[in-house]
């Protein structure tokens, strides 16, 4: 049974969603603290994070930082509606998805399963080598000239769609289906955000060039090797 670990303060909507996740076959625990929320991740055995950004004590920014040094567990970050900078920032310090407070129990639920699919999937598990990136979809494993690349579950998966069609241009509405398992909203950020964290840590091509490219109001481009 997948164990979802829901870390808000409103206990009244964390109630609910427990109860409807529940009966959508999800174990759930849940936390009502920054503090307590990241004590209980850090014991492990959960497939699924849930996180709110406003929590008493430490917020859902830094509990995520903390976490993200030592697990890559799926998280989603739950976000006050309209507030686009504190999505963009759990985007990068490394949230996989967000939703909007007030949230819809379905909503919820398609995401997060849509969040399993992808760490599970395994269709393709032939390695991926591009120039000096070496790309294991079964292990889900990165590798740059040798050296191991740590990514969220999110930004393997914008990768892995990019690396697949190296050398050709690939849509934002494409990543976002094939990465996020969900049609790209208007006014949507996440792949914007999970492709300026891939050049982060992959780094320059080693000629220095730009290793993903955009291209400009219709995709990114990852370029192939000569």
């Amino acid at each position: 049974m997948t164990h979802v670990l829901l870390v808000d303060d409103d206990q009244e909507l964390t109630g609910m969603l427990a109860e409807y996740l529940r009966g959508d076959g999800f174990e759930v625990s849940c936390c009502h603290t920054g503090d307590a929320g990241l004590e209980q991740a850090r014991q492990g055995g959960f497939d699924l994070i849930v996180l709110d950004v406003m929590l008493p004590g430490r917020d859902g920014f830094e509990v995520l930082r903390a976490l993200r040094r030592q697990s890559d567990t799926p998280v989603l970050m739950l976000t006050a509606r309209g507030e686009d900078v504190d999505t963009v920032v759990g985007l990068e310090l490394g949230a996989d998805d967000y939703l909007s407070k007030p949230c819809n129990p379905r909503v919820l639920v398609a995401r997060l399963r849509a969040l399993l699919r992808r760490g599970r999937a395994g269709d393709n598990p032939a390695v991926l080598s591009v120039g000096d990136l070496n790309l294991d979809p079964g292990r889900r494993a990165v590798q740059v000239s040798g050296r191991p690349v740590e990514l969220t579950g999110t930004e393997f998966d914008v990768l892995a769609s990019l690396v697949r069609q190296a050398g050709y241009l690939v849509d934002k509405d494409s990543l976002s289906r094939e990465a996020l398992g969900r049609k790209l909203s208007p006014f949507d950020r996440s792949i914007d955000v999970h492709i300026s964290n891939l050049r982060r840590k992959l780094g320059p091509l080693p000629d220095g060039g730009q290793r993903i490219k955009t291209v400009r109001g219709s995709g990114y481009q990852y370029v192939a090797a000569d």
